[in-house]
């Protein structure tokens, strides 16, 4: 059977849960005014300059990538004709 809610329903707390409650909310609180001080902050500081890559870090980086990917073209034709030769011994063509 439910009970009804009424004026003269009593609702007993104890001060251990009250305290508790009181500290949630002051820590909540804490934690917004610090929030907001952080951001006014990061408001104020000055925004860093960008990074600009110049024209030869550019070309040394291009040239680098360059170079891998014809050292990496160079390796798979090795590997390709290692394989070739172990598929001739292995089938005896």
């Amino acid at each position: 059977m439910a009970k009804e809610l009424s004026e003269n329903t009593g609702v007993t707390v104890s001060i251990k849960t009250l305290g508790g409650i009181a500290a949630l909310i002051a820590t909540i609180v804490g934690m917004w005014f610090a929030l907001q001080a952080d951001i006014a902050e990061a408001r104020t500081l000055p925004e860093p300059p960008p990074q600009d890559v110049s024209r030869m870090e550019f070309d040394m980086k291009d040239k680098m990538i360059r170079q891998t990917i014809l050292t990496t073209q160079e390796d798979v034709e090795a590997m390709k004709k290692t394989l070739e030769r172990i598929e001739d011994k292995l089938y005896n063509r």
